[in-house]
């Protein structure tokens, strides 16, 4: 039998368009950076989305789910970056294409839907299919799941012989260290005999997950029936769950009859582009340079596109430190191309092209992918020129050593700083008959995976909640007032959820009420504090969180007794006003901000506290002095106006159609918030100045905010830009503080307040001009600095057109000293230069090399780095000028001889 040939698109939406006609809900894909779950650096799997409903915090509102979900799998449990590039499967950005069951239908459903759909919807050969099972972990003390075994052969045709057993590494699915895990059963296709990239290696054999390319894994049935909490143990959930993942680059390649997934209509537009802009022409070929180089580009810059598009923006830390890892490794392959300048962000257009029907949000945003990646792109060209530097340090240490190996710590330091690739730094080592010491590196790596799992870990609170319904508390209370009446219904300690028993002074919990006032930390908004109290009891409210429908008050009883159905009092600290202040008036500047520069701008994060706020915004380049005036005088303008602040629940679609905006990436309900500025009611939310998707508290009307200062603008990474401002109490302070300031220069100066700006002004002329003088100092003290080196051309030693000018200069400024070398570099075309000159007991020695003698080998950094031990010191610098400095200044001409002695001998060496 023939099965069908498919294009991507087809393949995606026949797959939704089956599982819709088995009674499955279509779910859009989640963006890729997880809305409000910490313990996940990126969506792994298609199920994160539903990890709330996994873990029994939140009843499903539907029973069958599917989609296609953006997955990002570089760190943690699930990382194939090395792997990427070098076969015909592996990649960092994939499409999972998945059926979800939630508490309805199990294993048997699951297993007979999934073969109809690959052998008689989609055609392909049932000859070819084998299935696995879980053979049991006598560790965690499962059994194996005979179950599945069973129903392969039951609902199947699929001999028993073609129905495999593996172990917890193959058939045991787990999201990450913690969380919803279950045995699974894989279906795996025998794409033949050609298809064994080790049919070189001896004594290898093609099986299921024998290592080769003949068999791959299509698809994934995890049937999700534990949770692993944080001490390894596994805990059976409430309810049984079916998760399936059925990678469509894999399917893709299946159905079009490629050898790899790389020659699929999902990469080779991107890898024609490629070819378009560099020359080079793509083969196929695995273990070719070129054909690696193009793989690695086509996959990494999808995950850029669909990375930076969701918010994970290129940084030294997180994911940010994750995707620039990404785009790095991307930008050195692009070398082997022979792109040294910026040419990945020139590929977004190809990704959008390819993909930009399915998932919308990548056309939205492809212009500010395209600046973030071309400013990541430049600035890591300049790194990787350095990294070379520190190589070249490298292999020299590593080649005076016994076993000519660069060491781990500096394999490591290039990876880790540097963006370097472990398998960079051995090609390069092998270039020079060196070897490098992976043992050490990879402990140092496996440290470092340490430290980044113990980052992901959340709060152990939510680990003690598996398969517990929390109550649902009612907050509207938030938006109306500051104080409330409730009931205690249960609390949160260590030890998990509680609904009997009391809590005693000194414990740190959790309280859950019926309804509240208190706000729950979200989109960008701080949690309040406040107290709770009832008869004589206190409990200090620290922090205000949200899991599922349950707000936690989390804090300490300051004294007396709690029991659970105590009626309490919840009373919001002061610091709600300041809070509600600074949050409309992000809001307010968001809008002054597009009013100003243009509706490229939209909100990237933001931070509302008590103190002041922050708002981070997509835009190219650092706003002038000019715009961020006018945008802080339009929000100044609106604050005056004192406009009123009205609010709507509506249905998503409607606020969408009204032009509400939504913070991206950010997880919204069927139903949305809405806040509006310049709105009486909420039926005129139409002619609002401002318009957004928002559950945080605000103020009624402008002008209660009072006022508003913008006291700092700065870049938070490539394209994205934050201001830092301050409203209320907190400007009151700043304004009090800067007339403080103001007061006291007043007095230094003894000058009045107004003219304070003309006084300083003259101080800087009078200080620019005595910095002249001394600059000059080299003339008019009777020894001109120029005079003494041209003095030092004229009597130099040459070799061939190679001029070396050596010598001691009298004392002089260093910047005379500097221009002295330029001007050296300048008359006599090549040359190499050393000057040294005392003041004092300091010395300095100053090193130049014309570019064309750089060239052969002359390096000024080594020059003053070999000569400056002489003299008591130590310095560096780039291959064309150097500086050290020293203590001796009797050894100024010993350390002159040396710097001709090394000079001469490279010279002579390479003529």
């Amino acid at each position: 039998m023939k099965h069908k040939i498919l294009s991507a698109a087809q393949i995606r939406s026949g797959f939704i368009d089956f599982f819709k006609s088995k009674g499955h809900e279509y779910v859009p894909s989640s963006p890729i950076v997880p809305a409000g779950d910490e313990t996940l650096l990126f969506a792994n799997a298609g199920m994160n989305q539903f990890k709330d409903i996994f873990l029994g915090l939140v009843s499903p509102s539907i029973r069958r789910a599917a989609n296609s979900q953006k997955c990002l799998r570089v760190s943690g449990k699930h990382n194939d970056l090395e792997e990427v590039g070098m076969d015909t499967y592996h990649h960092t950005f994939f499409e999972m294409l998945g059926n979800w069951s939630f508490d309805d239908y199990f294993k048997a459903e699951a297993i007979e839907w999934a073969w109809e759909l690959l052998t008689e919807v989609w055609g392909i050969e049932p000859g070819r299919l084998w299935a696995t099972v879980f053979t049991g972990d006598e560790a965690d003390g499962l059994p194996k799941d005979e179950e599945a075994a069973e129903i392969w052969t039951k609902v199947t045709p699929i001999p028993a012989e073609r129905v495999l057993a593996y172990g917890r590494k193959d058939n045991f699915w787990e999201m990450g260290d913690t969380g919803p895990c279950g045995p699974c059963s894989e279906i795996h296709i025998d794409l033949g005999p050609d298809m064994c990239d080790k049919k070189d290696t001896p004594g290898h054999k093609c099986t299921v997950n024998g290592g080769c390319s003949r068999f791959i894994e299509l698809w994934n049935l995890v049937f999700i029936q534990y949770n692993r909490t944080d001490n390894g143990k596994l805990l059976p959930l409430g309810a049984r769950y079916v998760d399936t993942g059925a990678g469509l680059e894999r399917v893709t390649a299946v159905l079009q009859n490629k050898r790899s997934n790389y020659d699929t209509d999902l990469f080779m537009p991107i890898i024609n582009r490629v070819s378009d802009i560099t020359g080079h022409k793509y083969n196929s070929q695995l273990g070719n340079k070129t054909d690696n180089a193009f793989r690695v580009i086509a996959d990494h810059i999808r995950t850029l596109v669909f990375a930076v598009t969701d918010g994970a923006i290129p940084s030294n830390d997180g994911r940010g430190y994750v995707i620039r890892r990404i785009l790095r490794r991307a930008s050195r392959y692009a070398r082997e191309l022979g792109m040294h300048e910026p040419f990945l962000y020139k590929l977004v257009p190809n990704v959008v092209d390819v993909m930009g029907d399915a998932f919308g949000e990548i056309k939205e945003r492809a212009e500010f992918v395209s600046t973030v990646i071309e400013s990541e792109e430049a600035s890591f060209g300049r790194t990787l020129d350095r990294g070379i530097e520190i190589f070249a340090d490298a292999a020299k240490r590593a080649g005076q050593t016994a076993g000519k190996t660069i060491s781990g710590d500096d394999a490591f330091q290039l990876y880790d700083t540097y963006g370097f690739p472990l398998d960079l730094t051995q090609l390069m080592a092998k270039e020079r008959e060196l070897k490098v010491d992976t043992a050490k590196f990879d402990e140092l790596m496996e440290e470092q995976r340490q430290r980044a799992r113990a980052a992901q870990k959340g709060d152990s609170i939510i680990s003690t909640l598996s398969d517990t319904e929390l109550p649902v508390t009612e907050d509207m209370h938030k938006y109306r007032t500051d104080s409330c009446d409730a009931i205690i219904v249960g609390w949160i300690d260590k030890e998990g959820f509680k609904n009997k028993g009391k809590i005693s002074a000194g414990n740190e919990v959790a309280i859950i009420l019926d309804k509240t006032c208190f706000y729950a930390e979200a989109g960008g908004q701080v949690g309040d504090c406040g107290i709770i109290k009832s008869n004589g009891s206190q409990f200090i409210v620290e922090s205000t969180t949200k899991i599922a429908s349950c707000v936690l008050h989390q804090g300490h009883l300051a004294e007396g007794i709690f029991n659970i159905g105590d009626k309490v009092t919840a009373i919001v600290s002061k610091d709600r006003d300041s809070i509600k202040k600074n949050h409309t008036a992000t809001h307010l500047l968001q809008w002054a901000l597009q009013d100003t520069l243009g509706k490229s701008v939209a909100q990237q994060g933001s931070f509302v506290g008590p103190d002041y706020l922050r708002f981070d915004f997509t835009y190219p380049k650092a706003p002038t002095a000019e715009e961020l005036k006018e945008a802080e005088r339009k929000v100044r303008e609106k604050i005056a106006e004192d406009l009123p602040v009205t609010w709507a629940v509506l249905p998503k679609e409607q606020a969408q159609k009204l032009g509400a905006m939504a913070l991206f990436g950010e997880k919204y309900g069927n139903e949305v918030r809405v806040v509006g500025i310049g709105a009486e009611s909420e039926n005129g939310l139409s002619e609002a100045i401002s318009r957004e998707f928002c559950g945080g508290t605000h103020v009624d009307r402008l002008g209660y905010i009072g006022g508003f200062k913008i006291i700092k603008e700065e870049s938070v990474s490539a394209g994205v830009r934050r201001i830092t401002a301050l409203t209320g109490h907190g400007l009151e302070q700043y304004l009090q503080q800067r007339s403080d300031i103001v007061d006291q220069l007043s007095g230094m100066l003894k000058v009045p307040a107004e003219t304070i700006t003309s006084r300083i002004e003259q101080l800087l002329a009078e200080n620019k001009r005595l910095s002249k003088e001394l600059k000059s100092a080299g003339t008019s003290s009777g020894v001109d600095t120029m005079a003494e080196a041209g003095n030092l051309l004229a009597n130099c030693q040459k070799i061939d057109s190679a001029s070396i000018i050596i010598g001691q200069l009298s004392n002089a400024p260093i910047e005379r000293a500097r221009e002295a070398v330029d001007m050296l570099k300048k008359k006599a075309k090549s040359a190499a230069i050393v000057l040294g000159f005392a003041d004092g007991d300091k010395v300095t020695l100053l090193a130049g090399v014309t570019d064309d003698l750089v060239k052969k080998g002359l390096n000024a950094g080594d020059i003053v780095k070999a000569i400056s031990p002489i003299v008591d010191g130590g310095g560096g610098g780039r291959p064309q000028m150097a500086q050290a400095g020293g203590k001796k200044p009797d050894k100024i001409n010993e350390a002159l001889a040396k710097a001709a002695e090394i000079i001469k001998q490279k010279l002579q060496n390479t003529s």
